[in-house]
């Protein structure tokens, strides 16, 4: 579950409610395209703007529809006692692990953040991932608090932020973080553009947005790099480069949501307001980037 692509779908919305039958749909697609676990409710998934009932209904969803492909659900909230119930949730819709990210309105400090998976972990039957993603939580992990969770029981991963694209020095950055952390705990790379070098430095895993919509384009770059052919997941996102531009220029979700709703696969407009994604141009130039590296339906 913690090796290889994770793949990270939308939670796509129509008229303001939980699309399931779209959601049903790229959740086949993924395991049509072998990817290795699904991530639901992620970042990509807009966990933040689902209230609990809803997210509920997308765990149960994915399990339903995931075929047997360990699924991760997502389980951020911003008080303990909401998390905890999340992951209860999350547990009796067969989720196989939950990812848990330090949401926070008031900056949260490092005992605190600690407290947070102190108290979640001692309930779980599940394994846990940490999700350290400073763009969106705005807290930063040390190596100290990443050794001092990754103790605690059930803690089976932590999803990094993008490592340094030098490739020396994003081996000394993975491996600085596996100096801490005992061997069982997983190692896994975010950031879609530094996945190559990511997985490369040592990561086991991507946990990837474009995998969750186009899980076409991430395949031939995971599948090279457990091979050990560096240079070949190297040249793969090379090739994504445009699509990486897109994503540094618009942010994953919004460019994301654009293919999807492009490739027919969702209703247009899929995002919960008040995100209201792409405009006219810049979903042109999402298309046009589509067509020039062949993500069509039928090859996606």
């Amino acid at each position: 579950m913690f090796t290889g692509l994770s793949a990270f779908p939308l939670t796509p919305l129509e008229e303001d409610r939980f699309d399931e039958r779209a959601y049903a749909g790229l959740i086949t697609r993924l395991v049509e395209a072998g990817v290795d676990s699904i991530g639901a409710l992620g970042s990509t998934g807009s966990y933040a703007y689902l209230d609990r009932q809803e997210r509920f209904r997308v765990a149960r969803a994915t399990v339903r529809s995931a075929a047997g492909t360990p699924v991760i659900v997502g389980i951020g909230a911003l008080r303990t006692s909401q998390v905890r119930a999340l992951a209860e949730d999350s547990q009796e819709a067969g989720a196989a692990g939950v990812l848990l990210a330090p949401m926070s309105y008031q900056a949260l400090t490092e005992d605190e953040v600690f407290g947070l998976y102190k108290d979640v972990t001692a309930d779980l039957s599940v394994p846990l991932v940490v999700y350290d993603n400073p763009g969106t939580t705005h807290f930063t992990f040390s190596l100290e608090l990443y050794a001092r969770i990754a103790e605690l029981p059930n803690v089976a991963a932590i999803k990094i932020p993008p490592v340094p694209l030098d490739p020396a020095a994003a081996r000394d950055h993975v491996a600085a973080i596996a100096r801490v952390v005992p061997e069982h705990v997983r190692i896994g790379v975010s950031g879609d553009g530094s996945a190559a070098t990511g997985l490369n430095a040592g990561c086991r895993t991507w946990f990837s947005v474009v995998g969750g919509t186009v899980p076409g384009a991430a395949v031939p770059l995971v599948r090279a790099a457990q091979q050990g052919a560096a240079r070949s997941a190297v040249a793969e996102s090379v090739r994504l480069q445009p699509l990486w531009d897109l994503f540094a220029a618009h942010g994953s979700l919004r460019v994301t949501a654009a293919i999807a709703e492009h490739l027919g696969l969702v209703a247009a407009r899929c995002l919960p307001r008040p995100v209201q994604g792409l405009t006219t141009v810049q979903r042109s130039r999402v298309v046009r980037v589509l067509e020039e590296l062949h993500l069509t339906p039928r090859c996606s």
